[in-house]
């Protein structure tokens, strides 16, 4: 059984914009990935915000989680009090709402890999010792 894949906003703003210098990667990473990845409403939010001015972007997010390619398993008002030790942790990095999600997923979800394009993911650590699996460009 493959791992879940937790999505981060960077490969999934790349796999929607041809233009992204990650488009490529994120394309092949994505044809590799059983459906759906997790993610949480933040890394909705950063994408859509990233994707307004592209015509169809925000909605193609929107679609991804309508066909559920993407489904959210995190919802921040039930994670608030992991995500604020998480984004107190770190906050000299500092970490994003996003990012504190994918961490917080992460440990919820044992044997899950982050596909992201942020280095940061070098830094984190679950349960505050343990490195957090990611697939990043190279």
């Amino acid at each position: 059984m493959k791992p879940v894949t937790l999505l981060d906003t960077g490969p999934l703003v790349a796999f929607l914009h041809r233009r992204d210098r990650y488009h490529q990667w994120a394309s092949e990473q994505f044809s590799r990935i059983n459906p759906p990845m997790y993610t949480c409403e933040p890394v909705l939010t950063e994408a859509c915000y990233l994707l307004a001015n592209l015509p169809g972007g925000s909605q193609s997010v929107l679609k991804m989680l309508e066909t559920g390619a993407v489904k959210l398993t995190l919802h921040v008002e039930e994670e608030l009090t992991s995500l604020k030790t998480l984004m107190t942790r770190y906050k000299n990095v500092p970490m994003s709402l996003a990012d504190a999600c994918m961490v917080r997923l992460s440990e919820i979800n044992v044997d899950a890999v982050v596909l992201t394009i942020d280095s940061d993911f070098m830094i984190y650590r679950k349960h505050g010792r343990h490195i957090v699996p990611v697939i990043m460009p190279t």
